[in-house]
C-alpha cells in the first residue's frame, strides 16, 4: 500500500502566491507519473499538472504560466508552486501518483491523496 499525504493549502488573497506538496510514503519500487488534479464545488475534477519520472510536465490551460510543477524522486515529493492565483483556483487539490511497489513486475497501481482545501478570495 501507499499513502499520498498532501500539505501547503490555505486562504490566499487573489494575486499571491501557494506551495503544495505531496509526499508518498509506503511500499514503493519507483514512482512513474506524478500530478495534480483539482475539484471545485459542482465541477468535476480536472487536471492541474502532471510530471513523468523523466520530468516532462503537462499543465492545464487554465494554470499554464502560472503554476509550476516539480518532483524530489529522493523524498519520493511532488510540489506545486502556485503563482498569481485567481478565484477560479478554488477547488480542493489532489496528488495523484502512479506506482510501482514490485521490481519485478510492470504492473503499477494509481493512488490518489485525501486532498487540501485552496481558497483564493477576491
Amino acid at each position: 500500500q501507499v499513502q499520498l499525504v498532501e500539505s501547503g493549502g490555505g486562504l490566499v488573497e487573489a494575486g499571491e502566491s501557494l506551495r503544495l506538496s505531496c509526499v508518498a510514503s509506503g511500499i514503493i519500487f519507483r514512482i512513474n507519473a506524478m500530478g495534480w488534479y483539482r475539484q471545485a464545488p459542482g465541477k468535476q475534477r480536472e487536471l492541474v499538472a502532471v510530471i513523468t519520472s523523466g520530468t516532462s510536465t503537462n499543465y492545464g490551460d487554465s494554470v499554464k504560466g502560472r503554476f509550476t510543477i516539480s518532483r524530489d524522486n529522493a523524498k519520493n515529493t511532488v510540489y506545486l508552486q502556485m503563482n498569481s492565483l485567481e478565484a477560479e483556483d478554488t477547488a480542493v487539490y489532489y496528488c495523484n501518483a502512479d506506482v510501482r511497489g514490485n521490481p519485478f513486475s510492470s504492473r503499477s497501481r494509481e493512488y490518489w491523496g485525501q486532498g487540501t482545501q485552496v481558497t483564493v478570495s477576491s
